[in-house]
């Protein structure tokens, strides 16, 4: 059984922060619990990398837009590195093979009578990469650069969205498409209904925009965002170039993303799909944006979080964890950076950490052999049904309280002073089972952490376990 899923391609102007990170940790909770289950996954992330605020960009800092998206976009490699992130594709749209692929889908939109070419006026905005409407505007400038967009006046090819709109409104309503959460889906029932989209541009003239793909059917034209962007999710998994993978990944299972692209993916990239006559994705999951400490993340506040720094505090393992533990996947929430100390120290350090040095220490001391239980159905349907929901943090609530619940059965009975071996055997191997049942539930969390306790706790004479949560200095 397969599961093909994908985050958002992060824009090569960026520098990897803790939005990125958020999105692309869950994508590898999910794919590791996946592979878990015995599924076949495939996990894709990359960069989205034309457009002219690339090239702009580049020209600032002395460079070719192509030296520059490939600087840009080993630092994404690099973050994810340090995450432990496990995707089996990094594409970047400036891939040959994504090129070609783009080239491909432009002249079949064109040659099935998808495009046409339209004189257009518009408000076009460099920093969004997109044209915006006057009620976008707050003042006159975008809401989100505080920067007048530039009026514009130009020929371009756009796509005829407005016939597949009512199929697209029809998928969505019927949950035929997925739109999560249901707060998401309304939204964007809602943006139909009210007629406020219509075709769109799908190509920007030479003259404007240089740094991008040439359209096969008009040279002085070169693919505008979009098109070039969403169709990463069909050319990395084979699209153009070989069938038989194609057909074995998609349709994805899942798209990931934060809730600034969702009208573009859950209404755009249906549409295109449907021109194509190619299936369609089965679920996007849209989460909300986060503060930091109640504030906007913003580089001039001060308050971006480098994933790299908190990797190089807490660890790789105990980062991901942190990210995930504070709130329910997919709410606009505040990040409380101080919480990170707090909630290291009491569920990882004194907890987790502290169950595995004390079950493992006395089963090393007493030289025990556990007897191993059967897998607890129960809870292992429990957790599934959680990751059905993407509710992490109740995964994550659960084996706390089960790690807490150790704690409390330790104690009680106190190993430590019984004289009993049959009896000494049975508590100690109840608390190896637990351990173990934990940590497999924690290993898509803290893959690395997690693997070392089970390592552990697989060998013939169990040893005291490693120090996996040194104290914070």
């Amino acid at each position: 059984m397969k599961y093909y899923l994908t985050t958002p391609i992060y824009y090569v102007n960026d520098q990897p922060h803790i939005g990125h990170a958020y999105t692309t940790v869950v994508a590898d909770v999910l794919a590791r619990y996946h592979r878990q289950q015995g599924r076949d996954v495939f996990f894709l992330t990359g960069t989205d990398e034309h457009g002219a605020k690339i090239a702009t960009s580049a020209s600032k800092q002395g460079m070719e837009p192509q030296a520059f998206c490939d600087l840009n976009a080993a630092k994404f490699k690099v973050a994810w590195q340090a995450l432990d992130i496990s995707y089996d594709k990094f594409i970047r749209t400036t891939d040959e093979y994504h090129e070609r692929a783009v080239i491909k889908i432009f002249q079949d939109l064109y040659d099935r009578g998808y495009l046409e070419e339209r004189e257009y006026t518009g408000l076009y905005c460099v920093g969004c990469e997109k044209f915006l409407t006057d009620k976008e505007l707050v003042d006159g400038l975008c809401p989100d650069h505080k920067q007048p967009p530039t009026s514009v006046k130009e020929k371009n090819w756009f796509f005829k969205l407005s016939e597949f709109l009512p199929r697209v409104r029809d998928l969505i309503a019927s949950d035929e498409i997925k739109i999560l959460p249901i707060t998401r889906k309304n939204e964007v029932l809602g943006l139909i209904k009210t007629n406020s989209l219509g075709d769109f541009s799908v190509s920007r003239q030479k003259s404007s925009v240089s740094w991008g793909v040439e359209l096969p059917f008009d040279k002085n034209q070169v693919s505008y965002v979009w098109v070039d962007a969403l169709s990463n999710y069909i050319t990395a998994v084979g699209y153009n170039q070989d069938e038989a993978e194609f057909n074995k990944w998609w349709p994805a299972d899942l798209h990931l993303m934060a809730q600034d692209i969702l009208k573009f993916h859950a209404v755009y990239w249906p549409a295109l799909l449907l021109a194509l006559d190619l299936p369609l994705f089965k679920t996007e999951f849209v989460h909300g944006f986060f503060t930091i400490d109640g504030q906007k993340m913003s580089k001039t506040v001060g308050n971006v979080i480098d994933p790299i720094a908190l990797v190089e505090k807490y660890g790789a393992d105990a980062t991901r964890y942190l990210l995930l533990s504070q709130f329910p996947f997919g709410q606009e929430a505040d990040i409380k950076a101080e919480l990170f100390d707090e909630r290291y120290t009491a569920d990882l350090a004194n907890g987790y950490g502290n169950a595995v040095a004390r079950v493992t220490n006395l089963i090393e001391k007493n030289d025990i052999t556990v007897r191993w239980e059967a897998a607890d159905k129960e809870w292992r349907e429990k957790i599934a049904t959680y990751y059905t929901d993407l509710r992490f943090d109740l995964v994550i609530k659960e084996a706390v309280a089960r790690i807490k619940a150790l704690d409390v059965y330790i104690n009680d009975t106190k190993p430590w002073q019984q004289t009993d071996s049959a009896e000494l055997t049975s508590v100690l191997s109840h608390c190896a089972n637990e351990l173990k049942t934990i940590s497999e539930t924690l290993f898509p969390f803290m893959p690395a952490k997690a693997a070392a306790v089970l390592d552990c706790l697989n060998n013939d004479k169990i040893k005291k376990g490693p120090n996996l949560f040194p104290r914070l200095s």
